[in-house]
């Protein structure tokens, strides 16, 4: 559940999350999103710089084409556009710019667009005559001729002509409750499906989703503060064990307005569609299904004229078939006979080549997780790709032969250990390679491929001596499982002393939080503390579980199959039981800390094992299976339809064992929350009331999971957290 970690990380990840919610054809060719996007030649790219977007050389540094200037992106009468992302067309005579952006559920993926044409001068606005921040996915045709958009208040997908300004509705059958080119909360926050519809490369057909939410019931949520009288907030939310909305793809035609429905064989809402995509044909699209338990995967070509189907691939798990590395895309090979596609069928997550005949071909060989796939370069029979053999917490660049006849070969150098990424360029001749570590700040450069030679920018080079806040260790419990960990030592740290400990948990399948990077753990980074933990005299420590998505093979993360709450927890409160042992550890002060998912794992920490954890801060935590949405849970721990099935949510439930609390307890809400709704609040109320358990809570009226709207709101968590923390788990050495 992407949303259970979203909030808990950064703003910054948001931003990065936004960034690709608003990719497009081009921007998908270029690099996407509002920063760096390559251009054709593979050595030149576009950028914003200072509100112009500047076309760049990565050779020569000092060269640079101005395409659009602030001025130029001025609005009569108004203030510079401020560019949140954009794109420009093949030819650079146009730039579509997203502006003006507004939250819709957690991203802003509504605002305004603009198009620039660098050849009249001209700036002109789309969707003019709609209300203001209502226009969603922009995208531009292949061709540059028109661009395509949904619109906010009516769920219907729109086309405007970049020459005349005329605007045809596409679709005329949207409401709030049947989406079209966009999806309902659940599929945006269990599958990341934001952006619903896709151009087919000859532009003159729009391939697009449809979720019927019409039996999806509503959540209501209170609005006590914005009006004098309390008004309802309705969100469709499918909890677990409720059917989820029906889901069908379809192509509409941009010259009739007609739509061809895809004939995907089974009941649309006991299966999901997560990804979709136009095959190398503007003829096809190719989409994945899942069945309601989502260990049922079949990947269907479509024939868009005709609407017939048909299936080439299949893959069932007696856990859960992994969606998520999907990133919604296949590359297509040979001349569109195949295409690369991920899987952890073999205890590895894979890439394998698949042909249209299902036909299958395993290409990154070895007992070890590829983690992301950056680059193919069919010329050369290559592929590029994210995976780290040794070191869970670190990323590297891997190169092997497309055709599976090679094993790996790592690309980045042995000298640099950390967390390395890149952005290749169009021809995979060159990629902007960035690299951080626990030791070293954020650093970048472009290099030459597959030699990886420095090109330009600043050279990455490793201080061997340099330190970092964080020290990564490792710890093996009683259980005989070894996890990763790190921990930030406080100020002038005294081994002879001992002191308090706060745990930075989240635990559950949506993320891990051991990463070597520059902000690993620095100080608290995640924790809503005022000033620093490690000034204050706390050590501050996390440590990865069983369950966590990890690069350590499907059986460690598949691990928590119908097991969230027991097997994490587990593993969490045996690997402190060891830390508790170090020498320099205070067993008396023991704190636990965490958000939504980890917010959950406190909860569950502080009730299951009440002599490890003295205090507790959780936040907008799960304290109910059974009341989280169906996606999510369902995929980890099976549909409940019956007392059995319903048991393992209810054993990994905090609320079934808030009656053990001994130690000292925060909780916080905010009553808006629309992702983990106050009534898991409720519910732990009532169950800590019930068995007379004493604790503190707050509630933030109206507020969202994010619990940051409102003036001053996050620094009143801020003080409040801190100040919990210090009168209950005193800081310093002793």
């Amino acid at each position: 559940m992407k949303t259970k970690l979203t909030y808990y990380l950064s703003t910054t990840l948001l931003v990065l999350l936004l960034a690709v919610s608003q990719n497009n054809a081009i921007a998908q060719r270029r690099g996407g999103g509002g920063g760096q996007q390559w251009a054709a030649d593979g050595f030149h790219y576009f950028t914003n710089q200072n509100g112009d977007i500047v076309k760049m050389d990565n050779r020569d540094p000092n060269e640079k084409t101005v395409i659009a200037t602030a001025a130029n992106l001025t609005p009569a009468g108004k203030p510079a556009l401020t560019i949140q992302s954009f794109s420009v067309s093949s030819d650079d005579k146009k730039v579509l710019i997203y502006t003006n952006s507004k939250k819709v559920w957690r991203q802003n993926t509504r605002g305004d667009y603009w198009v620039y044409n660098t050849a009249t001068k001209k700036l002109m606005q789309l969707g003019k005559g709609k209300p203001e921040a209502t226009l969603m996915f922009a995208k531009m045709s292949p061709d540059a001729k028109n661009v395509a958009y949904v619109t906010y208040l009516d769920h219907n997908i729109y086309l405007e002509n970049l020459t005349t300004g005329a605007i045809k509705q596409l679709t005329k059958d949207g409401t709030k409750k049947l989406i079209n080119g966009t999806f309902d909360w659940v599929y945006e926050e269990e599958f990341d499906c934001r952006d619903g519809f896709r151009w087919a490369s000859d532009s003159k057909t729009i391939a697009y989703w449809q979720v019927d939410a019409n039996k999806i019931k509503n959540y209501f949520m209170l609005n006590t503060t914005d009006s004098i009288y309390p008004f309802v907030v309705p969100v469709e939310y499918p909890v677990a064990g409720e059917n989820p909305s029906a889901v069908r793809v379809g192509a509409v035609s941009i010259a009739t307005g007609v739509t061809k429905w895809m004939n995907v064989p089974g009941d649309h809402i006991q299966h999901y569609i997560p990804r979709m995509e136009w095959t190398d044909n503007p003829n096809e699209v190719i989409l994945q299904q899942l069945n309601r338990a989502q260990n049922d995967s079949k990947i269907f070509i479509c024939n868009v004229s005709t609407g017939a189907v048909r299936m080439i691939s299949e893959e069932k798990s007696d856990t859960w078939v992994d969606v998520r590395g999907t990133e919604g895309k296949w590359s297509w090979i040979d001349h569109g006979k195949a295409f690369l596609w991920q899987s952890e069928k073999d205890g590895w997550r894979h890439l394998y080549r698949i042909d249209r005949e299902g036909k299958e071909t395993l290409i990154t060989k070895g007992n070890f997780d590829m983690i992301t796939l950056s680059f193919v370069d069919e010329a050369n029979n290559r592929v590029y790709f994210i995976a780290s053999p040794d070191n869970a917490t670190q990323k590297y660049l891997y190169m092997t032969k497309l055709d599976g006849s090679s094993m790996p070969e790592r690309l980045t150098p042995m000298d640099q250990p950390g967390t390395h990424s890149y952005v290749f360029a169009h021809d995979g001749k060159t990629a902007t390679h960035s690299f951080q570590s626990h030791t070293t700040q954020m650093m970048q450069e472009v290099v030459s491929l597959p030699d990886h030679k420095h090109v330009s920018g600043s050279v990455i080079k490793v201080d061997p001596a340099a330190k970092g806040k964080a020290e990564f260790f490792k710890v093996k419990t009683v259980d005989g499982v070894e996890l990763d960990g790190y921990m930030i030592k406080p100020a002038n740290f005294d081994p002879s002393k001992k002191y308090p400990v706060v745990f930075e948990v989240y635990a559950e399948p949506a993320s891990e939080l051991i990463n070597d990077t520059y902000n690993a753990g620095r100080g608290g980074q995640y924790i809503p503390v005022s000033g620093s933990m490690a000034d204050d005299g706390y050590i501050v420590m996390s440590i990865d579980n069983r369950g966590t998505p990890a690069a350590k093979g499907t059986a460690w993360r598949h691990a928590i199959y119908k097991n969230i709450g027991g097997i994490n927890i587990r593993d969490q409160a045996m690997g402190a039981k060891e830390i508790l042992k170090w020498p320099f550890v205070d067993p008396t002060r023991i704190a636990v800390h965490g958000w939504s998912g980890g917010g959950s794992t406190t909860l569950n920490l502080m009730f299951q094992y009440p002599e490890i954890y003295q205090t507790g801060i959780a936040i907008a935590a799960v304290g109910w299976q059974l009341s989280y949405d169906n996606i999510y849970q369902e995929r980890y721990m099976g549909v409940p339809i019956d007392d059995a099935s319903r048991e393992p949510f209810i054993k990994g439930s905090p609320v079934t064992y808030a009656k053990n609390l001994k130690g000292n307890l925060l909780y916080i809400h905010g009553s808006g929350d629309d992702n983990v709704h106050f009534r898991n609040a409720e519910l732990l109320i009532n169950e800590l009331v019930k068995n007379n358990r004493p604790f503190q809570m707050m509630e933030y009226p109206n507020r969202t999971h994010g619990i940051n709207e409102g003036v001053n709101t996050s620094a009143h968590l801020r003080a409040l957290f801190t100040s919990y923390l210090r009168e209950h788990c005193p800081p310093g050495g002793r």
